[in-house]
């Protein structure tokens, strides 16, 4: 039987974070790791938006936005039981405002030119309100939710790896104690080191 093909890219949180949920739910797939320069044609044509990640599964169904990868291999390996009902509401509610205010607070910290509204620190002052709610949640556990790493954590972590290395003086010293032993925890996990091994360029 064929496995799942996984278009991705090395660097990119989102492909990040798809790698992750899949390792995590030890579902084995076969990583195409792309030129940004020259997508695959099979690529653009199962998905013609053209970002990663894409998850092409065996029957030919194609799954082409990160949190919908993750989602699926939660609930192939029965890892959504870890979501407790309870906490379902605060964690999506959590994941998108990573996905939408964060996620452009953190574009605009990256890359200030292109953000000339404001200056780069007042930037980072519009992340931070983010990184705040982090170590609130973290103050009670070592991951967000559990003292374990769930979808939340792997989903949100790419993006946080990011904000931390524009400034990493800055981050050293930021008022988020709780949140900086929790990034560490997760760079430093067999879970990232091993999704983050090279890939040769898939070429057709």
């Amino acid at each position: 039987m064929s496995l799942p093909v996984l278009y991705s890219y090395r660097r990119c949180p989102y492909a990040m974070r798809a790698r992750m949920a899949l390792k995590m739910a030890e579902i084995d797939v076969e990583i195409r790791e792309i030129s940004l320069r020259e997508k695959p044609a099979h690529m653009l044509q199962v998905s013609p938006k053209g970002t990663v990640p894409i998850l092409v599964l065996p029957n030919g169904k194609v799954i082409d936005e990160s949190l919908e990868i993750m989602l699926w291999a939660f609930k192939e390996h029965a890892l959504q039981a870890n979501i407790h009902s309870a906490l379902r509401a605060s964690i999506f509610e959590i994941l998108s405002e990573n996905d939408s205010a964060f996620k452009r607070a953190l574009d605009a910290y990256k890359y200030p030119e292109r953000y000339p509204n404001k200056t780069q620190i007042r930037h980072r002052a519009d992340g931070e309100i983010f990184l705040q709610k982090l170590e609130n949640f973290l103050q009670d556990n070592l991951y967000l939710f559990s003292d374990s790493p769930s979808l939340a954590d792997i989903a949100i972590f790419p993006f946080v790896r990011q904000f931390a290395a524009v400034d990493a003086t800055w981050f050293d010293v930021s008022p988020y104690p709780k949140l900086k032993v929790w990034l560490r925890m997760l760079v430093e996990s067999e879970l990232f080191t091993s999704i983050m091994e090279k890939q040769l360029t898939y070429i057709e």
